[in-house]
């Protein structure tokens, strides 16, 4: 198992945060959303928030890649769907590049 932590702002707008969470349920996730993480290779994946700043926890299998998840993401149509309306509240980091979301972030510190 491999495990990820990335971060990502939404727009500080509480209408567009609550709308925001309301899609993240577990009854109002799309479930080609749910198969297409779950086929790329995460096994579990929470996201957590603060303000309007968010952090993501994956856990993956031990051949996951990022560039095949990408990939997947790219052919299919449900998917491309789900981020476009994503982009509705989302907010990229300062420093992320060009259409970027997600910023993987650097462990620090480990206990």
């Amino acid at each position: 198992m491999k495990r990820y932590s990335l971060a990502l702002d939404l727009i500080d707008d509480a209408e567009l945060i609550a709308e925001y969470e309301h899609w993240h349920k577990a009854q109002n996730i799309w479930p080609a959303i749910k198969k297409s993480i779950l086929d790329s290779g995460i096994t579990n994946m929470e996201i957590y928030r603060t303000g309007n700043r968010l952090f993501m926890i994956m856990e993956t299998a031990d051949d996951f890649s990022f560039e095949k998840k990408t990939a997947m993401d790219a052919a299919n149509s449900d998917v491309q769907k789900w981020e476009q309306l994503m982009w509705k509240f989302q907010h990229p980091l300062p420093w992320a590049k060009e259409g970027e979301k997600w910023i993987l972030m650097d462990r620090i510190f480990q206990l």
